[in-house]
């Protein structure tokens, strides 16, 4: 009895010792971003922002205001939201459909196709050849510049194929007995067996194309397909460099460096708060052992 009362104590004990760290671990994560939140909301000419640490009593939307009143940040959050789903959906499919076809054990150029992309990710043609070729194929000024140069990722192919080799092959062998393609076995076998990885490369494309501007910079010079992110780039140079004008006094000056502080927090925020809101739907999708149960003994 003593000593089941000696395991149970050190349970519990291990469980709040863990509970504590787990708590300050968050805290340390959460803090910058309410931080930020805090500091897009605060009205600087009430309250510096360097006094600004938990919350601050002087409340003001002029951050946002100034972020939301360019009539474009709509049209680039449009864009950028058709980037995210249809980017992110093509490379998904074309990625995993090439990383079923490197997992064909009777496919015997399996090897050598997995080996020419492993190449690709130590080697590449560099900015400016990557440029030509967008040129050379007519993709600038065009929203398929996003899209098509990221059909294929190596390195998620690998991912995705280590997934699949991890399905019992007896699952491919029976679809293949009854007359099923191998695109039928894609379609139907590894999309739904593979959803836990799946997800999970999901979040990382989706973060990727929402957070992604220096390619919208190079391969679209007309503007025509700029995204979110590239409007809200331009709101905070053009209010850092009105923050940086010669002919103000010093106290005015000091005034609009924290306004542009405070735009500078509010472009964090909107950028951030978005792709925050997607990962919920993901999470549950990460677990292991989805495949057990599916080959009968």
């Amino acid at each position: 009895m003593n000593h089941y009362w000696n395991e149970t104590w050190k349970t519990k004990l291990f469980d709040i010792f863990n509970f504590i760290i787990l708590l300050i671990f968050t805290l340390i994560v959460i803090y910058p971003l309410w931080l930020e939140l805090m500091i897009s909301l605060n009205d600087p000419s009430q309250k510096p922002i360097g006094e600004v640490v938990f919350w601050t009593q002087y409340m003001t939307l002029d951050a946002y205001k100034i972020l939301f009143k360019d009539s474009n940040i709509l049209r680039g959050t449009i864009i950028s939201i058709l980037r995210v789903v249809i980017g992110t959906t093509c490379t998904l499919f074309c990625t995993g459909l090439l990383a079923y076809v490197t997992t064909i054990r009777r496919f015997k150029g399996r090897n050598f196709l997995r080996k020419v992309y492993i190449i690709t990710m130590y080697f590449s043609g560099g900015l400016i050849p990557t440029y030509l070729l967008m040129v050379n194929l007519k993709l600038t000024n065009t929203f398929w510049v996003y899209i098509i140069p990221c059909l294929f990722s190596a390195y998620y192919m690998l991912l995705i194929a280590s997934y699949i080799q991890s399905i019992p092959e007896a699952l491919f062998e029976a679809a293949r007995i009854d007359g099923c393609s191998e695109l039928g076995i894609y379609a139907k076998i590894v999309l739904p067996v593979c959803v836990p990885v799946f997800a999970a490369v999901a979040v990382y494309l989706a973060v990727g194309h929402w957070n992604s501007w220096f390619d919208v910079l190079i391969y679209n010079p007309k503007g025509q397909w700029d995204t979110l992110q590239v409007y809200l780039r331009r709101i905070l140079l053009e209010s850092e460099a009105a923050a940086k004008v010669s002919e103000v006094s010093n106290a005015e000056s000091k005034l609009r460096n924290m306004t542009s502080e405070s735009v500078r927090a509010a472009t964090t925020i909107v950028v951030t708060v978005p792709i925050l809101l997607v990962y919920p739907f993901f999470q549950k999708y990460f677990i292991s052992g989805i495949t057990i149960g599916s080959v009968k003994q």
